[in-house]
């Protein structure tokens, strides 16, 4: 899978929510895991690939040290600490370009797996971090949109 780059529009809308995880959803989700890897990325979320899903996947190593899920189908923070850190970011959508990002320390996230399960946890440190980039994808934001 090639990756988007920044202007594609894509990278600047919305995902479309999964209603139901399919054969061909899983699928992108395993060309993902691929992508991310070859890319040495920590997180793809699909319309870096040109989907318009609201799917994302994170470094299977993050994962499991973190004990979380490393797929996150319909993602949303419902919670932020107000407590903020400021740390370099880049992005495989933006190629070098690296920039201070703050954001929140502490988060809930609530998703589904990719069997469709509902998750929902508390992430701190570098695994928040790297949600929140991967859900303002989601949301067609880009790093360079969070930089005042």
């Amino acid at each position: 899978m090639e990756i988007v780059k920044h202007p594609n529009k894509i990278l600047g809308q919305k995902l479309k929510k999964i209603k139901q995880v399919t054969p061909e959803i899983k699928r992108l989700i395993e060309a993902m895991h691929q992508t991310v890897i070859e890319a040495n990325g920590v997180g793809l979320t699909a319309n870096q690939v040109g989907e318009d899903w609201a799917v994302f996947v994170i470094d299977k190593k993050l994962a499991e040290e973190n004990g979380v899920p490393d797929v996150y189908i319909n993602p949303e923070v419902t919670e932020s600490s107000r407590e903020l850190a400021e740390l370099e970011e880049g992005c495989l959508s933006l190629p070098d370009y690296w920039r201070p990002v703050t954001r929140p320390k502490k988060i809930k996230l609530k998703a589904l797996d990719e069997n469709g399960k509902k998750i929902k946890f508390k992430a701190k440190g570098f695994l928040a971090r790297v949600l929140q980039h991967e859900v303002d994808h989601i949301n067609g934001l880009l790093i360079k949109d969070r930089i005042k």
